[in-house]
């Protein structure tokens, strides 16, 4: 875990292993991944504990796997508030009155604003489906293979607004074959994915990362 003085201006030297962290999980989708990081969790390969699942749409599958994890949810629908401002500050108090220590955005298809960012700065990783900064977005599979990439893969990097454009910590190549498909290559990169987001947390339940600008490293 790092602290952070707001965004853009976390530094820090990492802190010895203690407690375990407090996990919330950002989510909008299937959830594969939080399935990959509850797993570890619940292996004890990571010294933390899953606390909250917060997700923006009811139907979502992720949400019957926090149920079988018995991991606390949080749902909400944007549509019902005026701004994205507004859910935010909702979910912040959430958060806050759960001792939330790192958040982790898993596939929740939201930029978010600094209502949240600014609280959670340093604190608040995502994992993305391609080699940053190439191809951001919620096509960045899509992108690698139309533009003929040879090589793409996975990242978890810091959440600071931006559309993909915080900080990396770690990421994983995948090779794109001549004879991908869309879903050959995604399925991939998801295995690079479950292998990659597990071992960015366990960094930070163990007080490996440290941020400085935009350079992060990770210590012994």
């Amino acid at each position: 875990m790092i602290s952070s003085n707001g965004a853009g201006e976390a530094a820090t030297a990492p802190t010895e292993p203690s407690a375990p962290i407090k996990i919330a999980v950002f989510a909008s989708g299937n959830g594969s991944n939080f399935q990959a990081l509850a797993e570890s969790v619940r292996d004890g390969k990571i010294n933390a504990t899953l606390e909250l699942v917060v997700c923006d749409k009811p139907s979502a599958y992720v949400l019957e796997r926090a149920r079988s994890f018995q991991v606390e949810t949080y749902v909400f629908s944007p549509k019902e508030y005026p701004s994205r401002e507004a859910y935010e500050a909702e979910i912040v108090a959430k958060l806050q009155a759960a001792g939330i220590d790192l958040i982790v955005m898993a596939g929740y298809m939201r930029l978010v604003t600094n209502v949240l960012v600014e609280p959670y700065y340093g604190r608040m990783i995502n994992v993305h489906p391609a080699l940053l900064p190439a191809f951001t977005g919620i096509k960045g599979v899509e992108q690698a293979l139309e533009y003929g990439a040879k090589i793409t893969g996975a990242t978890v990097h810091f959440v600071d607004g931006g559309m993909d454009t915080g900080p990396i910590i770690a990421q994983k190549a995948v090779e794109i074959q001549d004879r991908d498909t869309l879903e050959t290559l995604s399925a991939r990169i998801q295995q690079a994915e479950y292998d990659l987001l597990p071992t960015v947390v366990g960094w930070f339940a163990d007080g490996r990362v440290a941020l400085n600008g935009r350079k992060v490293t990770i210590n012994n």
